[in-house]
């Protein structure tokens, strides 16, 4: 430090002395300087696994990348950027907001490519992330789209630690994500309690057969009358998994269990409601796909 202070004194003392005044000494401290690089704000990578869970805000400190090969819980399939109208507001898109909507659009498009094949038809489930207020008002606008594991399909299931990418999970046909058979139970008052997946060699009494959409204006069900329209569109599915008419007698041959997202996907637009033929009571030892009108006769008028 002394050093360093006799260094300043000296280099004074020669100024007012008027010495060493060579040719780059003109007394404008700043004309040599080149221009400062404009700051970059953080921006996530795609196509990486982290060690946290599912959140919608996505805080540049709590962000960790890890090797895929180890235990994660989440997966970056894509990285995208909001657009205007929606990145000229003082806040992230959230809900059912026109940006948010489109988001969860993009997301829902590149992982399916992504895992190789429609992700409703596995144990996997999508949402998207953005960045922190803060981080929004000094000017980023990302978004993350997600995809997680998760244990069930009951009621969206609970997310698990994986090891391995989900990148084109799907395209093996015998992914043991795959939905395909189940064995479901019922509380004494008729209620689904458990929908526990088995194989479908093994006994089961339901088979996921697709995905229904719903229209971009159907509202969320409640009721009645409402979930009849999806169990409606889940028994056309039916009948084509099977084989087997889509008549009046089709009710007769099978019951279904409609699952949609929960509310807040569906106002994202995620319309897409998993489907199941379920024969309560039965004991089925193999897949009813393309098996026809001997393999799901009517069982009652």
């Amino acid at each position: 430090m002394r050093f360093r202070w006799g260094a300043v004194a000296a280099a004074a003392l020669l100024a007012v002395a008027g010495c060493g005044s060579g040719g780059d000494v003109d007394g404008d401290l700043t004309n040599d300087w080149g221009a400062m690089a404009p700051a970059i704000g953080f921006v996530p990578v795609a196509e990486t696994c982290h060690l946290s869970n599912f959140a919608v805000t996505g805080p540049r400190v709590t962000y960790e990348e890890t090797d895929c090969a180890v235990l994660h819980r989440t997966e970056t399939v894509f990285v995208g950027e909001y657009p205007a109208p929606a990145s000229d507001a003082a806040e992230p898109p959230a809900g059912a907001s026109a940006g948010a909507r489109a988001a969860y659009q993009v997301c829902d498009q590149k992982t399916t490519t992504y895992v190789g094949g429609p992700w409703r038809n596995a144990r996997l489930w999508i949402g998207v992330t953005h960045p922190s207020p803060a981080a929004w008002g000094g000017g980023s606008r990302w978004f993350r789209c997600e995809v997680v594991e998760l244990d069930s399909i009951e009621n969206d299931g609970a997310l698990i630690q994986r090891s391995g990418s989900l990148r084109n999970a799907l395209a093996d046909p015998a992914n043991p994500l795959a939905l395909t058979c189940y064995a479901i139970e019922l509380d004494k008052a008729g209620a689904i309690t458990r929908m526990p997946p088995v194989g479908c060699a093994t006994k089961h009494n339901a088979e996921f057969v697709g995905v229904w959409t719903a229209g971009a204006k159907t509202a969320y069900p409640k009721g009645d009358a409402a979930w009849e329209e999806f169990h409606s569109g889940c028994r056309e599915l039916t009948a084509t998994y099977v084989g087997v008419p889509n008549d009046g007698n089709l009710q007769y041959r099978t019951g279904v269990v409609s699952l949609p997202g929960n509310a807040d996907v569906w106002a994202q637009g995620d319309h897409g409601v998993r489907c199941y033929l379920w024969l309560d009571g039965a004991e089925l030892t193999g897949s009813l796909k393309g098996k026809g009108t001997k393999a799901l006769p009517v069982q009652y008028k």
